[in-house]
């Protein structure tokens, strides 16, 4: 390895090959890889061995560990590489969603309306919790926290209120 490190010595690599190809290829086919395939994997771990002989070091590891580390690696890239699915410009989730209905927008400012509504009614510190936990995002610990209030309290408030919602929200579903 020292001369195809030092000098490219063609002669030196060609022995290399010829002790090594034979025997990464079938390290290869030992691990599962088919023999076409471990042919091509051990002649590109090869080709990967001359283009870096310059930074082989014979003191971290033998020309053999070296070379069966390259061809393991160049094993695993392929096996992810076959992992990806392919691209399916037919796959449902690629599709896009369908554009709203003309009368959703109406939906919503009815629902948006009901739930100012409900929320009107309850008292002003469980819609204060309220909009910590759902539009500030914030844990109930984290609301405790802020408030200065025990966190079965936090907890209990929340729940309290939402029931409320709910509750308000389907008695406003039905028709009068």
């Amino acid at each position: 390895m020292q001369a195809v490190a030092e000098a490219g010595d063609r002669a030196a690599f060609a022995a290399l090959y010829d002790h090594f190809a034979p025997r990464l290829k079938a390290y290869l086919m030992r691990l599962g890889t088919p023999e076409d395939v471990a042919e091509e994997l051990a002649q590109e771990s090869l080709i990967i061995a001359w283009r870096r002989a310059a930074s082989f070091d014979p003191l971290q590891a033998s020309v053999a560990t070296w070379l069966f580390t390259i061809a393991r690696n160049k094993r695993i890239d392929r096996l992810r590489r076959e992992k990806r699915p392919e691209f399916d410009p037919n796959d449902p989730a690629l599709v896009p969603d369908a554009p709203p209905q003309p009368d959703a927008g109406l939906d919503v400012a009815r629902d948006e309306t009901r739930l100012r509504a409900a929320l009107s009614r309850l008292p002003a510190e469980q819609v204060h919790l309220l909009q910590l936990a759902f539009f500030s995002e914030l844990s109930h610990r984290d609301i405790a926290e802020k408030e200065q209030l025990p966190l079965g309290t936090v907890k209990s408030r929340i729940r309290l209120a939402l029931a409320k919602l709910k509750i308000q929200l389907e008695d406003s579903e039905k028709p009068e």
